[in-house]
């Protein structure tokens, strides 16, 4: 059993670390981005491995529970615990140091609380390319990337998080260190833990640096916003682009007019490319190496693919690549605006995704009048399928559906093959969907695993397997 961080024990702690280390928490660091979930803990804001070493030994001698903080983006709950006894709530947003930047080796050594922005910036300035890239750019952090293994929008290329990361340095459940910031591509020397503590979602050990892996940037980009008939269409399109441009497709972005009305609904004053909200609309962008002319690559591969595309708009300018991008960026929080009834992270392969919109409109459809924002990176099979109150109707009117409506969407997830959690982890929010659709086998391992490096399960309790 867990044990609560008592004051008695916070006094002997503070007297262990620097002035100004522990504190009571900010409400940012007791809330998630869609208002769900309230978390609880005491708040250690540790400068250095070593002080995040001296807390872990302290909460395992004590067993006190740990929740790793970074940026407090997470959608799925693992930065908050919003039950049981009082935690430790570890913020490593005071690690933040990009400790080294190799441009002939494509290397980025950066500690755990440097924002995904703060990592493209330094990987910029020594003329590199960090290729990770979010919507939270400026707030979500490295070592939340890393233990949630995020996705975001240039998985079609480059790939998630963990394929961008050589090594890290790791405080494991006793405290000690594991020393693994290596900046080598192959290292065959025995079981990878690099990749075991990406995506673990801290309830492994605490990821306190890492080696990022940085690529030449493009020379040139070409983004356009493309109209096609249906899904089908767009995964032709995308098809066509690989085919044509192999290697180069850097995203592939799908939007549903819902998207587009919703931002009409809630953000009034971002400008919209159409009169009238497409039924679907592709955003693509092209990552294109010298000796290939943006505009006329484009429109090139527009005009081989006239038979799918039936309007558009190529960027002319960063600027309008940017605003492209910019409306694209915008859907998350217009759908917070409205309220999802139940939003759902999903992956399925890539040929069946069009049937699977199909099936799933049609199956909520028959819960209630619903209105749905199907929107995501269809280039690596990832969309974010979300639900909502009809027009004038709110969230908290439909709270009582949430689970069937979550439970309908989930199940036809997993009858074609897919994954009910793509890009945003499980947490604490899909442990039970993990028990329904995880692999008995696979669930035993994690469990096995779970014991072995965290025996008095101090690490994030109760997320990824319940306590």
């Amino acid at each position: 059993m867990l044990a609560p961080a008592s004051p008695a024990f916070l006094a002997t702690l503070t007297a262990r670390l620097p002035p100004g280390t522990l504190s009571d928490p900010e409400p940012r660091h007791l809330t998630e981005p869609r208002g769900r979930w309230t978390g609880q803990g005491a708040l250690a804001r540790p400068r250095t491995v070593g002080e995040v070493a001296q807390i872990v030994q302290a909460c395992a001698a004590a067993r006190v529970g740990i929740v790793p903080w970074g940026g407090g983006t997470g959608l799925v709950g693992g930065q908050l615990m919003s039950d049981g006894p009082l935690p430790v709530i570890l913020s490593l947003e005071r690690m933040a140091a990009v400790r080294a930047v190799h441009p002939k080796e494509n290397v980025l050594i950066a500690e755990a609380g440097v924002t995904l922005a703060a990592a493209q910036a330094a990987a910029g300035a020594a003329g590199r390319l960090f290729p990770l890239s979010l919507a939270s750019e400026g707030s979500a952090t490295i070592g939340g990337n890393l233990a949630t293994n995020a996705g975001g929008v240039n998985v079609v290329r480059w790939g998630n998080a963990r394929d961008l990361c050589l090594g890290l340095e790791v405080v494991l459940a006793d405290g000690t260190v594991w020393h693994g910031l290596r900046r080598l591509r192959k290292d065959n020397t025995g079981y990878d833990l690099r990749h075991l503590m990406i995506g673990s979602e801290g309830t492994l050990g605490i990821i306190t640096a890492a080696s990022l892996r940085l690529v030449a940037p493009p020379a040139s980009r070409a983004v356009a916003l493309l109209v096609v008939d249906s899904p089908a269409a767009a995964l032709d399109l995308f098809h066509r682009a690989e085919a044509r441009l192999p290697g180069l497709v850097s995203a592939f972005e799908l939007m549903s007019g819902m998207g587009f009305r919703f931002l009409s609904e809630t953000l009034p004053d971002i400008r919209q490319p159409f009169a009238a909200p497409p039924g679907w609309t592709v955003l693509l962008d092209l990552g294109l190496p010298g000796g290939l002319d943006p505009s006329d690559t484009m429109e090139a591969l527009v005009t081989e693919a006239a038979d799918l595309v039936r309007d558009g708009l190529i960027a002319q300018s960063a600027a309008q690549a940017a605003a492209f991008w910019h409306l694209r960026e915008a859907i998350p929080e217009a759908n917070r605006k409205i309220g999802a009834v139940s939003s759902h992270d999903i992956s399925l392969p890539l040929s069946v995704l069009p049937a699977f919109i199909a099936r799933a409109d049609r199956a909520v459809a028959a819960l209630g009048p619903f209105r749905i924002n199907c929107f995501g990176h269809l280039g690596d099979g990832n969309l974010h399928y979300n639900v909502f109150p009809p027009q004038g109707a709110r969230r908290s009117d439909f709270e009582g559906l949430r689970e069937t409506v979550k439970g309908c969407v989930h199940d036809l997830v997993h009858a074609m093959d897919g994954s009910v959690s793509a890009e945003h982890g499980i947490g604490r929010l899909k442990t039970g969907d993990l028990e329904r659709y995880g692999d008995p086998v696979k669930l035993a391992a994690m469990r096995a695993i779970k014991a072995a490096l965290d025996p008095l399960g101090i690490l994030n309790p109760g997320a990824v397997l319940p306590r």
